[in-house]
Parts: structure tokens; sequence; C-alpha cells
């Protein structure tokens, strides 16, 4: 990572601690009072399988679909405001960072964010022995790269889009859909056959797979990690043409 990449980092997370008690309700205490309502209350009305309660099931699913909707909370407002005349992008092109680096200092600290606010939410979750102690590691990974695959293609979208309308409609069409149907409330093979052969194409449904432990953790791992890649690269040229007009 360069040197003016890490300034990007600074400005977020200068501004981030002055703001992190609110967003530490909407990122981590929300998910922590879905774990607790389903978990503990439907999850008592809900048949254990394979040995395993419910809790034990939603827990690592919500952590996941927090990771993805922090992910879309860093990526869509603050990019599309950074990118307008007058907003942080627009002041950080005049140094001598380079757009490329923008967008790296923003995504270190979308990962920094994930990884902080996915670390409280696991704490929790081992502590009610939702999450064992040994599998932590991994789900903390598989949230963190939830967040990067979600963060990375939407930084693209959000650095060229004109309208708050087109990042509203992502979360209402996609954002939404996906965390409905991705696995993190009931699984997928109570699905018809057809839209689970879609839902193999959800990268919230591999990283909820990758924080449960469950499936082919390599391939899960392979998707998460190809989405981000594919996300930056496409972003770079993004920021490149929308920064440098």
């Amino acid at each position: 990572m360069s040197i003016p990449a890490t300034r990007e980092f600074g400005y977020w997370w200068h501004r981030y601690r002055r703001t992190w008690r609110g967003t530490a309700v909407i990122s981590v205490a929300n998910p922590l009072l879905f774990v607790a309502a389903l978990g503990f209350g439907l999850g008592q009305f809900v048949d254990a399988r394979n040995g395993g309660s419910y809790l034990a099931f939603i827990g690592p699913g919500l952590l996941a679909a927090s990771a993805m909707q922090m992910g879309f909370l860093n990526a869509a407002g603050p990019v599309f405001q950074s990118a307008r005349t007058g907003g942080n992008y627009r002041a950080a092109v005049t140094t001598p960072m380079e757009p490329a680096d923008i967008l790296t200092g923003h995504l270190l600290f979308t990962a920094f964010r994930a990884l902080t606010d996915a670390g409280a939410i696991l704490l929790v979750l081992v502590t009610f022995g939702a999450v064992t102690l040994a599998d932590a590691p991994r789900a903390l990974a598989g949230a963190v790269l939830t967040a990067l695959a979600f963060a990375a293609p939407l930084s693209a979208y959000a650095v060229t889009a004109e309208r708050p309308a087109q990042l509203t409609a992502v979360f209402r069409f996609v954002i939404m859909p996906l965390y409905m149907f991705s696995g993190t409330f009931f699984p997928t093979g109570q699905l018809p056959g057809w839209l689970q052969k879609v839902v193999w194409f959800s990268p919230l449904w591999h990283g909820t797979e990758l924080c449960r432990g469950t499936g082919r953790a390599a391939i899960h791992l392979t998707v998460l990690l190809a989405l981000t890649a594919a996300g930056y690269l496409a972003a770079r040229r993004a920021y490149t043409r929308r920064l440098t007009a």
C-alpha cells in the first residue's frame, strides 16, 4: 500500500473518531438485536437440526449480512458525496494522491470497519455459544471479505452515479433481496431448485457459508476474492475517469 493511500485512510479514520458511537449502534447493536430476537426468541420454536441450535445457525448468517450492509454503507453514500464537486475526493486529487490511492485508502478503511464491527459482534456470539472460539478467526475473515466483495464493485458504481436514487435502487433491488434469500435466516435448500442455482451467484451466500464453516471453504474464499479483485479493477478505472475528467 502506498503512503498516499494511508492519507486517505487517515481522513476517514479522523471522521470515524468523531462519529463512531452513533455508527456503532447501526453496525453492531442492530445485528445483535436481531440475534437476540431471532436466536433466543424465535429460535425456541425452530427445530434444531444436525445437533445445532437456530442461534448457532443465524448468528454467523447475521454476521455476514451485517458485513454486507456495512460494505454498502461505506461504498454508496460516502463515495457518491466524495466524488461530487467540493467533496473529499475532489480535494484529495489536487494533492500528489492518484485516484487509485484514494480508492485504496477508502477500501482499507472499509476493511478496518468490517474487522472491528465483526469482531465486536463475534465477541458476543462466542460468549453465547453461537460461534466457537476455534471458528471465530474463520468467521471474522469471512465477514471482512464479504464487506470488501460488496464495497469494491459498489465503489465503481457509486463514483459514477449521478443521482442518489441510483444508490437507493441498489439497496432496494439488490441488497435487500440478497439479505432475505442468501441463507441468512433459513437454509437455501428450502428454496425452489431454480432459485438455489441463482443463490450460488450471491456474494452474501458465499460469505454466509464461509462464516458458518459449511460447504467448500476454498470455493467461497475464491469467489469473494475474485469479486473483490474484479471490483477493485473496475473501480480504479471508474475513479480515474471520474476524478481526472
